[in-house]
């Protein structure tokens, strides 16, 4: 398809031009393009309706600003992908520095199977490459894109980040199966839990059900292994902390059901407490809940 060409012509181009840039500059102008973009677009209305539904509390120029923060933050991460590969641990600089490295150290030393968690929050692509650098094999999942010619560039520049070893599964049925055999095998998966899932389980999100995914919980009490939660903080332009948590605790072994149920729940509450410390860097642009368009229309 000619579009898709296009497409993918544009988007080399914009990455020759960022990497030119250097991470820094190519962030901030991402975030500023998208400042003053993102606000025109209709996905503001959805983050509006997020907010009020998640955040009732909220006054409506601190959701203006959330939002205008969300799509800085979205520019910025777009941004940065280039230079994925090149962002290191240090004390300073373009590159990221690590919290809670002692869990990591412990689950290093006894092995999978185990399963990190985490949100789209700060940049979150590079949670791969910095776990994988920590030297713990990471695999996870990704959706493709619909220009397949994109795809294989986004997809080119994580294996630069990350290892051309690094195993990703296909969302769907088929990738769902190939990951629970990586479990078994024990192997380390990772997973965002913050997005709608129509095929999950309705779970309390900032106390609104929202279909959530219910695989981590499955698979985590099928193999009673560590559910590990990870998040990036973003400190400035290509700068970042990693923050892993202890882990997660698992109920006794009872009805799955209900097992299901609570470490989903438990999953979003960790997810709002991470969202609630930095509104501005969550993607609040998709549609989490199906009740935020109504209660837009109640706030006005």
């Amino acid at each position: 398809m000619l579009r898709h060409r296009i497409e993918a012509f544009a988007l080399r181009i914009a990455i020759r031009l960022f990497r030119r840039l250097g991470p820094v500059r190519s962030s901030n102008v991402g975030g500023a393009a998208m400042r003053w973009l993102g606000p025109l677009l209709s996905a503001s209305r959805t983050a509006d309706a997020n907010l009020c539904l998640a955040l009732p509390e909220l006054s409506r120029s601190d959701r203006v600003r959330i939002v205008r923060g969300a799509w800085d933050n979205l520019g910025r991460t777009a941004a940065e992908l280039p230079h994925l590969a090149a962002l290191r641990r240090s004390s300073h600089g373009p590159g990221w520095e690590l919290e809670g490295g002692e869990h990591l150290d412990r689950l290093r030393a006894q092995g999978g199977p185990a399963i990190f968690f985490s949100a789209h929050l700060g940049n979150w692509e590079l949670i791969g490459p910095a776990v994988m650098a920590l030297g713990i094999p990471l695999a996870g999942f990704y959706r493709a894109a619909s220009n397949r010619l994109a795809d294989e560039i986004i997809r080119d520049l994580r294996r630069d980040a990350c290892g051309s070893d690094v195993v990703m599964f296909a969302k769907g049925a088929a990738g769902a199966r190939a990951a629970l055999a990586h479990l078994g095998a024990g192997g380390f998966l990772g997973m965002m839990m913050d997005q709608k899932m129509n095929d999950g389980i309705a779970v309390a999100f900032f106390d609104h059900e929202a279909m959530t995914a219910s695989a981590l919980a499955r698979y985590a009490l099928r193999f009673r292994c560590a559910v590990m939660p990870i998040h990036v903080v973003r400190l400035g332009p290509a700068r970042f902390r990693l923050v892993c948590e202890a882990p997660m605790p698992l109920p006794p072994a009872g009805d799955l059901a209900h097992d299901t149920r609570a470490v989903t729940l438990a999953i979003n509450r960790a997810m709002e407490s991470w969202i609630r410390a930095a509104p501005e860097s969550w993607l609040w642009l998709h549609r989490r809940w199906p009740a935020a368009r109504s209660q837009r229309r109640l706030a006005g």
